[in-house]
């Protein structure tokens, strides 16, 4: 039993190793454009998702990643920053610093974010009468108001204006037909999917 659990930590060490090292491997690659932007992104999360459920299993044997490097004398200081400072691909750092930059913080991206997700997620908890409905969706319009970069007649912007005035016109208590309730789903999905795209360019 105990030869068992010595082979299953080293067996452990061993792919920390390797995650520590193709990280690092990876931001180079990044930094001499030798990567497109969405594949590095894309094997950079993998990376971070896996040292992340690593890390949290061995947090008794290797309390500090930092020194766990130093120790194998494995020269990834890249590689410490994005897993263990940072947490999120280059990529997506510079996108929220862009979006911070202009006259609209980050934290009202997150704020859109937010209820956008609230929205979908009441929907799908079959939260359809109007009283429910409309406050949600108002939210969500002022915060995509507040953010700047999105043009007047953004998607979103537009689509839940339509929304709320429809809802204005029923009674609090009415409820969405199913048929409503999907169109407003689908119309929130496609929205979220058109912010999201819309953050990369909002320092250009």
């Amino acid at each position: 039993m105990e030869v068992k659990r010595e082979r299953e930590t080293y067996e452990n060490f061993s792919e920390l190793y390797a995650i520590i090292k193709a990280t690092e491997k990876l931001e180079k690659a990044y930094i001499r454009d030798l990567i497109s932007p969405s594949d590095y992104e894309t094997e950079c999360q993998k990376l971070i998702v896996h040292f992340k459920t690593l890390s949290a299993s061995l947090k008794d044997l290797v309390p500090s990643i930092e020194r766990f490097a130093d120790t194998y004398k494995m020269d990834c200081s890249a590689a410490v920053y994005r897993l263990v400072t940072s947490g999120v691909p280059a990529t997506v750092e510079h996108r929220a610093s862009a979006v911070a930059s202009t006259s609209s913080s980050a934290s009202v991206v997150a704020e859109c974010v937010q209820n956008f997700i609230t929205s979908m997620d009441s929907l799908k908890l079959n939260m359809v009468a109007v009283d429910q409905v409309y406050p949600l969706l108002s939210d969500l319009s002022a915060s995509l108001c507040k953010l700047s970069i999105l043009p007047p007649d953004f998607e979103g912007k537009v689509k839940m204006k339509e929304w709320l005035v429809r809802l204005s016109k029923m009674g609090a208590s009415d409820e969405l037909t199913e048929q409503q309730a999907r169109q407003l789903h689908f119309d929130l999905e496609s929205s979220y999917n058109s912010f999201m795209a819309a953050l990369p360019s909002a320092g250009n």
